[in-house]
């Protein structure tokens, strides 16, 4: 398996930008499955369908995710 690499600029991007699920997985240091998983679950936020096979995760949906998980 390839190593992943950490987003670096998360932190940067807009709250109204979208990202994919790998980056996700990147960022929390889980797998892609496990973000599909949390989001069915409402762990994470359900992601906006872009087109027929693209899909993508609000940024500031995910960073209040990620706060609600850390508390």
């Amino acid at each position: 398996m390839a190593k992943r690499e950490t987003p670096t600029n998360f932190d940067d991007l807009p709250a109204s930008a979208q990202v994919p699920a790998k980056t996700l997985a990147a960022l929390l240091d889980i797998s892609e499955v496990t973000v599909w998983r949390w989001s069915k679950s409402g762990r994470l936020p359900r992601p906006r369908k872009l087109g027929a096979n693209t899909s993508r995760f609000n940024v500031g949906e995910v960073r209040a995710a990620i706060a609600a998980l850390a508390a």
